[in-house]
This record gives C-alpha cells, sequence and structure tokens, in this order.
C-alpha cells in the first residue's frame, strides 16, 4: 500500500512542501456524550481551576477519545507503512513492532498466525476491527523525537497519528515544544542532546532548532519560563509575583 503524507491543517509551512500527498479514509467522528453527572463536572470544574494563563480550558473527556484514536491508528496502520519506517529509521527511533516485546496492533497479544493476518490486512488498507480499552503504547516519546529533529510540521504528524492527530496530539505536541524551548533555555546543546537520547542505541541523530515556532508560542512559553523561575527562589503563593 502507498501511503504519503498530508494536513488537513491550516498551517503553513513553507519548508514542507516535500512532504506531500494524502492519506487514505475520511477523517472519522468521535463524539463524546456531555452527561450531567456530578463526577464529570467535578472533573470540568477542576480542570478550569487548575488552569493557568498560559492555558486554554482544556476538556480531558472530550480529548481522550481523540487521543486513543490516535494510538490505535499508529499502532495498528502507521507503523506498519513503509514511510513511517523510512522516517522512524531516519530518526533512530524503533516503532512498537520492532520493540520487545513487540507491539503489532492495539488488540493485544496474538497468535503469530493471527498477527500475520492483521499486518497483511493493514497493508491492503484494511484496519482490523478494534475496541476501545487503551493502547499501552505511550506516543510521547515518538513525539519527542519528532520535535526534536524538526519533524513535527502538520503533514508528518497526519502520517504517524491519523486525521484526529490535532485533537489527539495537538496539546501534547504543543507542551512538548515548550518543554523543547526549556531544555535549549536551561543547558547547552550536549545537555538537550542527552536529553533526548533514549540510550543506549535510540540516540537522537541531530537537534534543530523549533520548527516555524509562532509569536504567541514564545510569548506563553515565556511566561510559564517566568513562573519556573519564581518557583526556583520560591516565589510562589502568597509570595508569586503579580502578573503583568
Amino acid at each position: 500500500m502507498s501511503t504519503a503524507f498530508s494536513s488537513s491543517s491550516s498551517e503553513d509551512h513553507s519548508d514542507t512542501r516535500s512532504y506531500t500527498g494524502r492519506m487514505p479514509g475520511k477523517t472519522p467522528g468521535i463524539s463524546l456524550e456531555k452527561g450531567s453527572s456530578s463526577r464529570q463536572k467535578h472533573f470540568q470544574q477542576q480542570q478550569s481551576s487548575n488552569a493557568t494563563a498560559s492555558s486554554f480550558h482544556f476538556d480531558m473527556l472530550a480529548w481522550y477519545p481523540k487521543y486513543q484514536s490516535c494510538q490505535r491508528y499508529f499502532v495498528d496502520h502507521s507503523q506498519h507503512d513503509v514511510l513511517v519506517q523510512a522516517f522512524a529509521a531516519f530518526i533512530n527511533i524503533l516503532l512498537p513492532f520492532q520493540r520487545s516485546p513487540p507491539v503489532f496492533t492495539s488488540r493485544g497479544a496474538r497468535s503469530a498466525h493471527e498477527r500475520m493476518e492483521e499486518i497483511s490486512s493493514v497493508k491492503q488498507g484494511h484496519l482490523p476491527q478494534q475496541d476501545h480499552g487503551a493502547v499501552s503504547v505511550s506516543l510521547i516519546p515518538y513525539i519527542r523525537r519528532l520535535i526534536a529533529t524538526g519533524m513535527d510540521v502538520p503533514q508528518i504528524m497526519h502520517g504517524f497519528f491519523g486525521n484526529d492527530w490535532q485533537q489527539g496530539v495537538g496539546p501534547q505536541r504543543e507542551t512538548e515544544r515548550r518543554n523543547y524551548l526549556f531544555a535549549a533555555k536551561s543547558g547547552g546543546w550536549d545537555s538537550v542532546k542527552r536529553d533526548y537520547d533514549m540510550c543506549p542505541l535510540e540516540t537522537v541523530p541531530f537537534l534543530k532548532p523549533l520548527m516555524s515556532p509562532h509569536e504567541e508560542e514564545v510569548i506563553a512559553a515565556e511566561r510559564s519560563w517566568g513562573e519556573w523561575l519564581a518557583m526556583e527562589d520560591w516565589m510562589v503563593g502568597s509570595r508569586a509575583p503579580e502578573s503583568q
């Protein structure tokens, strides 16, 4: 199956035109029924009260199904595509099926025969029927590696994590981009490389400056950095400096 990278994002990255094409399938709609239970209201109130001035209101209950969709797409589909495998090899990170123990699908351990049948089905463009249980593969290491190597452009994020990537891993991407800025400010190149190496074999082959940062993104990072510096000086709570 031939697969290429594309994005439905309106972001314009003039240096990413080489990653073009289309991913098959249309964007699946995952809806979350809004109940009136006191537990849901409690979660939402907690999220609202914990939000900082530099963050948006984050609806965890609406986000989680999208994140699971990205996990299933990555494990069941994209890691078996030759283009994703080439990208992973270039930035020196193992895919779930290359690890020990290997993870071939989001449905957990299967017999060897079942695994071969499912992989063959995936290569033919047919995603297996999935339950909605959690997938035991973290996407954070892959997001961090894409950011550190300047590969976290919308086309590649779409190719790795599917149509729901903006809602599903977009918040993690935003946070990890900020963490990358913090790492660069905290230490030199060798310190950042150590932080982003996955020893012993999955070391980051190269580091690139943050790709196409927006001014609002830098301002938010600067504000958060100032809050951390205040934390280092114990300027928290009633001692916290007044916000500008």
